[in-house]
C-alpha cells in the first residue's frame, strides 16, 4: 500500500481484506446505483463513515455516497431507482432513500444517503454551517472531520481513494484530521465532540495535536445549537468505551459547554477531609450499570448513572468528627439533572425519567440492611414505578466499594430487596398499586361531586392500600367511611372556633 509504515503492514493487509469482503456484501446495490450515475454522466463514490466501517469489518445496511451531481440531479437518478425516497437534508445537498435488495438469498433493506461534493465552515456567530458545491472528491474529503472518515470508494471500478493517509491512521487506530486541526475545527467545532465520540465507539487514540486544538479551542463550541451537542452526547453516551469518550471531554475542557456538572465532580481532597473521587466514582457506576445491560445500550439508565452524584459539590459539608457529608445530594441532583437536560433540549419525557432516578438512587439505602416491612416494599415499587428495573440496575452499580465484605453484603441485602418484591408482585400484582375503591365509588359512597375532596380521599386509601396491603371491599368502605367522618367532624370543630 503506498505510503504505508513498516510498523502496520500486517494491520492493514487485514484491514483490506476486510473492506474486500464487505464491499462485496453491498456490491447489489451500491454497483446498480453507480452504473445509473455513470450511465447519466456522473460519479458516485462509497465515502466517509462506510468505507472506515467497510475497512472495519462492521459495515451495515446505511451506506453514504458521494458525487458530483447536483441534488436536482441526484433526485432524477434515484427516484426510478428507489423504493422510497426523502428530501430532508436537500439544502445541505443530501439526498436520501430506501432500497430493498437481495443479497444472496436474504432479503435486506438499504438506507442510503447521496451527498453532492461539498464544502462547509462556519461564520464566527453561526450556529449553521454555510453549504457550497465542489467538483472533485479531493475537495470534498478534505473537509471531512477525520482522516479515517476521508476515505472514498470509487464505483463502480472500486477504486480506493485515500489522499490523506487515512487508511494508515486506521491501521494504528488513531484519529487526526486531513487539515490542519485549527481549520477543521474553525469549520465545525462539533468535530472536537466528534473525537470525543469517535474514541468511545472505536477505541481509538485522538492525535496529541487534535487535543491540543481541542483544549485551545473548547470555547467555540458555545456557538454549536444544543439538539446537535446533546446528540453527539448521545452517540458517545451510547457507544463501547463512554469513559473513554467522557475523560476526553472533561480533560480538554469540552465538558465546561456540554455538562459542566461532569468536572464540577472533581471534588478537591486533602489529609484532613479524604473521600471518594466522585468523578471517578461516578464513571465507574456508568461502566457496571452498562455492564447490567440487558436489551442492548439505554441512554436513560447510563445518564442517570453517569448524572447520578450531580449533586454532591452542593452539599458537601465537612462534619465535626472530620467526616464529609453529603445530606440530600439526590434531591438536589435531580433538580440539576432536570437543568441541564433541559437546557440540552431533551425529551419531556427522558428528562423526567433521568432525574427522577437521580432522586431515588439512594432510597435502597433508606432501610439499613434489610429490615423491609412489606408497607415499605410497597412504597418503594410505586415510587420506582415504570423505572424499577433500571432502578435495581443503578443502585446495584452504585456499589464502587474496594471492601469485598462490605460489597458483597449490600448485594445480599439488594437480592433480598428483589426477593421481597417478587413475592409481594405475585401476591398483590404491585406494579399497578391503586386503592381499593375508584374515584367513582368514592364519590357514590360519600355522596359527593368530583373535586379536591374525591382527591383527598383516593390519597387516604392509596395510603392504607401501601400500608396494609388489599383490603376486602367492605373493609375498605368502611375505612372510607370513618376518614369521612373524621373530616367532618375537623371541619366542624374548625368552623366553631
Amino acid at each position: 500500500m503506498p505510503n504505508a509504515n513498516e510498523e502496520t503492514p500486517n494491520a492493514l493487509s487485514q484491514v483490506q481484506r476486510r473492506a474486500v469482503s464487505e464491499l462485496l456484501r453491498v456490491s447489489p446495490v451500491a454497483d446498480d446505483l453507480a452504473r445509473r450515475f455513470k450511465e447519466a454522466g456522473f460519479s458516485l463514490a462509497l465515502v466517509g463513515g462506510s468505507v472506515r466501517d467497510a475497512l472495519l469489518g462492521r459495515l451495515g445496511n446505511d451506506l453514504d455516497f458521494t458525487t458530483d451531481a447536483r441534488p436536482e440531479d441526484v433526485l432524477k437518478i434515484v427516484r426510478p431507482w428507489a423504493d422510497a425516497v426523502w428530501e430532508v437534508g436537500i439544502a445541505f445537498g443530501t439526498v436520501g432513500c430506501q432500497k430493498d435488495a437481495r443479497v444472496g438469498d436474504v432479503a435486506q433493506r438499504f438506507q442510503v444517503e447521496i451527498t453532492t461534493y461539498r464544502s462547509e465552515a462556519y461564520d464566527r456567530t453561526s450556529r449553521k454551517p454555510e453549504v457550497s458545491y465542489g467538483d472533485s472528491i479531493e475537495q470534498d474529503l478534505v473537509r471531512r472531520d477525520f482522516t479515517v472518515n476521508a476515505m472514498a470508494v470509487a464505483l463502480p471500478e472500486k477504486e480506493f481513494v485515500d489522499p490523506y493517509g487515512g487508511l494508515e491512521d486506521l491501521a494504528a487506530r488513531v484519529l487526526r484530521t486531513p487539515g490542519t486541526p485549527e481549520e477543521s475545527f474553525s469549520d465545525d467545532p462539533l468535530r472536537m465532540m466528534r473525537a470525543a465520540r469517535f474514541s468511545a465507539q472505536l477505541d481509538f487514540e485522538v492525535a496529541p495535536e487534535v487535543v491540543t486544538a481541542m483544549t485551545e479551542m473548547a470555547e467555540r463550541l458555545e456557538i454549536v445549537s444544543a439538539e446537535r451537542v446533546r446528540d453527539e452526547l448521545n452517540k458517545l453516551l451510547l457507544s463501547a468505551h463512554p469513559r473513554k469518550g467522557l475523560g476526553l471531554l472533561v480533560d480538554t475542557g469540552l465538558a465546561a459547554y456540554v455538562l459542566p456538572e461532569l468536572p464540577g465532580l472533581r471534588l478537591e481532597s486533602d489529609e484532613h477531609h479524604r473521600h471518594k473521587d466522585v468523578y471517578e466514582h461516578s464513571l465507574t457506576v456508568l461502566d457496571q450499570a452498562i455492564d447490567l445491560e440487558e436489551d442492548g445500550p439505554d441512554l436513560v439508565l447510563r445518564l442517570a448513572a453517569l448524572l447520578h452524584d450531580i449533586g454532591k459539590p452542593r452539599t458537601r459539608r465537612f462534619e465535626k468528627d472530620g467526616r464529609v457529608s453529603f445530606h440530600h445530594h439526590e434531591v438536589v441532583g435531580a433538580k440539576m439533572t432536570k437543568k441541564r437536560m433541559t437546557a440540552l433540549k431533551y425529551s419531556n419525557e427522558m428528562i423526567k425519567d433521568v432525574s427522577r432516578l437521580v432522586e431515588l438512587h439512594l432510597r435502597f439505602h433508606g432501610y439499613g440492611t434489610g429490615e423491609w416491612t412489606d408497607s415499605a416494599v410497597r412504597r418503594y415499587v410505586r415510587d420506582a414505578g415504570p423505572l424499577l428495573s433500571r432502578l435495581h440496575k443503578l443502585t446495584r452499580s452504585d456499589c464502587t466499594t474496594r471492601n469485598k465484605r462490605k460489597a458483597s453484603a449490600l448485594s445480599r441485602a439488594y437480592d433480598g430487596l428483589e426477593e421481597r418484591i417478587a413475592q409481594l408482585q405475585d401476591q398483590e400484582e404491585l406494579d399497578s398499586i391503586r386503592p381499593d375503591l375508584d374515584g367513582n365509588q368514592i364519590q357514590e359512597l360519600l355522596g359527593i361531586r368530583p373535586g379536591p375532596a374525591v382527591g383527598q380521599a383516593y390519597k387516604f386509601l392509596l395510603e392504607l392500600r401501601l400500608e396494609n396491603g388489599p383490603m376486602e371491599h367492605d373493609e375498605a368502605v368502611a375505612a372510607l367511611r370513618e376518614w369521612w367522618a373524621a373530616q367532618s367532624e375537623s371541619q366542624v370543630e374548625s368552623a366553631s372556633e
